[in-house]
């Protein structure tokens, strides 16, 4: 029959089971599982940590109500507005319609110079005035052997046959310009015609001419 008390040869007590299994808690034992009174990692290094440094915050640059707008709504700053007036000028200036003027010779004349002649000499009083455009030799005593120049010619019967010639040799109103008249006769004189002008319009070249017929007394009373 075996000793209740389960001694061994040398007079000791074997341990049972239970004390196998059960470990001694005489000597801690490190752990990964951080306890009340060990400061955490992450916790030192946050920003509520008394020794972090905390970023200063700089305020934003604050742009002034004019200039703002005109960023929100995608308007130039007034120096560049300045810049492109110049270009707006000369955009605009060359928008600008071309006087009759500045149209071919052959165009201004036919187009706007012969009526407005017509009807200037019309209110003179002169109803049968009869004008035609065309380029030919000059009709004066010697003139004979030039080249054919544009030509304005005007004639009414009026006292006699009255003939008027314009005449048009560089094919430019602001060009070279001669008069010729006569009461059939072939004319004998050539005349220079509104050579002191610097620039000739349609008003002056009627003028011009009306003032001329009416000088050699053949428009109105004379």
């Amino acid at each position: 029959m075996a000793d209740p008390t389960n001694q061994n040869q040398a007079g000791e007590v074997a341990p049972t089971t239970a004390d196998k299994q059960v470990p001694s808690t005489d000597s801690p034992e490190a752990t990964d599982i951080p306890t009340a009174n060990a400061p955490d990692p992450k916790a030192a290094n946050s920003e509520d940590s008394p020794k972090a440094a905390k970023p200063v915050a700089v305020p934003p640059k604050r742009e002034k109500p004019a200039a703002a707008a005109k960023a929100a709504t995608g308007e130039k700053p007034a120096a560049d507005a300045t810049e492109e007036k110049p270009a707006a000028a000369k955009a605009a200036k060359k928008e600008k319609a071309p006087s009759v003027e500045d149209k071919p010779f052959v165009e201004f004349i036919e187009q706007d110079y012969l009526p407005a002649l017509q009807k200037a000499i019309a209110q003179k009083g002169v109803q049968d005035l009869q004008v035609s455009f065309a380029k030919q030799k000059m009709s004066i005593t010697g003139f004979e052997s030039a080249e054919e120049c544009w030509q304005i010619i005007g004639s009414w019967s009026e006292i006699g046959k009255r003939q008027f010639n314009l005449y048009f040799p560089d094919e430019d109103i602001q060009g070279k310009k001669g008069f010729s008249c006569n009461e059939g006769k072939k004319p004998s004189t050539l005349e220079s015609f509104l050579i002191d002008e610097r620039r000739i319009t349609l008003d002056l070249l009627v003028f011009g001419l009306v003032q001329r017929l009416d000088g050699q007394k053949w428009l109105g009373r004379n």
